[in-house]
């Protein structure tokens, strides 16, 4: 079939041609939004999934949901590299421009633009020219403080003309613990002020443990709904419905083959059906079809998400990854990792820590590991062949 017409979208943060089995949290993100528009409060919440499951989709989604009730967005996704006042001050006086025109400049318009001329000058951070607003008083350098104080102070802006502001901040693990801490304290104060900022984020599973240690009450400010993989039901109406819509559809036995090669991970569903769509000459999509398609996705996946994976692995990194792999795709007990390699739980503890930090491992409770990416098991078993040696 023409690969012209091909309906998947098998992409990083690509939205699917179907977004299937997430309605839920759709919902949940709609009723928020009207929420604090209204002036009434909603809790932000933050989605913990693995990757490929659609987190980076989710907020993409949002974002336009509250873009269509006349809210202000500012979507960041976190760069581990940069301190978080750098990356929030340029998206945030994207919104104060937007706010100036809802409604002409009045007093909590130029108090927000002077917090945020206060706030990029405390820190460093250089933005376009700020045409409103005074600073009465220099920032602190503090980020708690600062940052609450501007958060505030768009809030009240928003409230006025109202209308929202919602933060989408993906990859929310990357944020350092001290930053962290300060957005989950200025984003404590809007709530008990219910000023309408929301929060939706996305992050690895081991985020909420992440935000409870930077402080504690960050388990009762936010939501924390888990997303993974599609139920069934759902994972056969994304890979049928797209093709269906080009008239073309699968034969049961290939659908079954489909679902249980992607274990209904939305990504996997993508890939595994723009390599059946290119492998069938026709209508149907045949058991031989997807059998072949099976073989191509997996060498594409491979050559590509995998082996740049692994290629960001020290040595030592690559043979705990490997003993990991050994024992399959669920998570395992760490002392057994370690006991695989020879090593003491002591000595291996550091090269666990290295994986999480690098986001290619996540600790789902105490004492166990997991890789952050399906099927990466099954890649390191084809890729490093009985490569069990110790690391050092």
């Amino acid at each position: 079939m023409k690969s012209s017409f091909n309906p998947y979208n098998p992409g990083a943060g690509t939205p699917p041609p179907e977004l299937a089995g997430r309605d839920p949290l759709i919902d949940h993100a709609r009723t928020a939004i009207e929420r604090v528009k209204n002036g009434r409060s909603s809790k932000s919440f933050v989605m913990l999934g693995l990757r490929g499951v659609g987190k980076t989709v989710l907020l993409n989604e949002f974002e336009q949901l509250a873009e269509s009730q006349g809210c202000q967005t500012a979507m960041l996704e976190t760069d581990p590299d940069k301190p978080l006042a750098a990356q929030l001050a340029p998206l945030l006086h994207r919104v104060l421009l937007r706010l100036d025109r809802v409604k002409k400049a009045g007093a909590d318009l130029n108090n927000a633009f002077g917090a945020l001329r206060a706030f990029a000058a405390a820190f460093k951070v250089q933005l376009g020219d700020l045409e409103f607003g005074l600073v009465s008083a220099p920032a602190t350098g503090d980020l708690v403080i600062d940052l609450t104080d501007l958060f505030v102070a768009i809030g009240e802006a928003a409230k006025k003309r109202d209308s929202a502001v919602v933060l989408l901040i993906d990859e929310i693990q990357y944020v350092q613990k001290g930053d962290l801490g300060a957005l989950i304290m200025a984003l404590h104060k809007i709530s008990q002020r219910q000023l309408p900022v929301l929060l939706f984020g996305g992050g690895l599973p081991q985020l909420a443990k992440l935000a409870g240690d930077a402080k504690s009450y960050a388990e009762r400010l936010f939501d924390y709904p888990p997303i993974g993989a599609l139920d069934e039901q759902s994972a056969r109406q994304a890979l049928a419905a797209p093709a269906e819509r080009e008239s073309v559809r699968y034969s049961e036995d290939a659908l079954d083959y489909v679902i249980a090669q992607t274990g209904c991970y939305p990504f996997f569903l993508q890939v595994w059906g723009s390599h059946c769509w290119d492998a069938a000459s026709k209508s149907p999509i045949t058991l031989a079809d997807a059998k072949r398609a099976s073989a191509n996705a997996i060498a594409a996946l491979d050559e590509g998400i995998f082996k740049v994976r692994l290629a960001r692995l020290t040595e030592r990194q690559k043979a705990y990854a490997r003993a990991m792999a050994d024992f399959g795709p669920e998570p395992v007990n760490s002392s057994d990792v370690a006991t695989a390699l020879g090593l003491s739980l002591s000595q291996a503890a550091p090269i666990r820590d290295e994986l999480i930090k690098k986001g290619m491992a996540y600790s789902p409770e105490r004492g166990l590991i997991g890789f952050t990416v399906p099927k990466f098991d099954e890649y390191l078993r084809r890729a490093m062949p009985n490569k069990k040696g110790k690391a050092s």
